[in-house]
């Protein structure tokens, strides 16, 4: 069964599909600086371990998120692993230049948190960039109720982050 989730004058939230992995593919590597580089297989493996993952339209937007479960090596997935005995993880979510300021990613945001209070989980977790600095994703997030909880120097000095945290009720 698909899960569609859309409204009046909107393109829909729906679940990925195995159709979905090449669009998704080149628009996470369009923005691989913010978010890492994925090879197909890596994608389809990322994929198989997701809580989470829709996209919006024909790809105009996309979100991937872990719960605490996930075979997941990343280290900023690992620093809430290591804090959090049950968690989900915001690992991606992007918006297509074209696609942008139309609230994509609000509304992932929003379809992610209603997700996660009907799994029971009670946190929602991510990390921002904060060398090289990226002040709208820091807004973004402060305005959807996510805090500050830590920070971190990953890849050998190459980038440090700040996490962050948003309970649900």
């Amino acid at each position: 069964m698909r899960e569609v989730t859309t409204s009046k004058d909107r393109s829909p939230i729906e679940r990925v599909s195995p159709a979905d992995k090449a669009a998704i593919l080149a628009l996470n590597n369009e923005h691989a600086a913010e978010l890492s580089w994925l090879e197909p297989e890596r994608l389809s493996f990322l994929i198989g371990q997701a809580f989470y993952t829709r996209r919006i339209g024909a790809l105009e937007a996309f979100i991937m998120c872990f719960d605490q479960d996930a075979s997941y090596e990343s280290p900023n997935f690992l620093w809430f692993r290591e804090r959090y005995s049950r968690f989900v993880y915001v690992d991606r979510v992007v918006v297509a230049a074209e696609a942008r300021g139309r609230g994509y990613a609000r509304r992932l945001y929003e379809d992610l948190f209603e997700h996660v209070r009907r799994a029971r989980h009670t946190i929602v977790t991510c990390e921002v960039n904060a060398d090289p600095p990226n002040p709208t994703s820091d807004a973004f997030h402060a305005a959807l109720g996510f805090a500050e909880v830590g920070d971190a120097v990953i890849h050998g000095g190459r980038k440090s982050v700040r996490y962050y945290a948003k309970p649900i009720d």
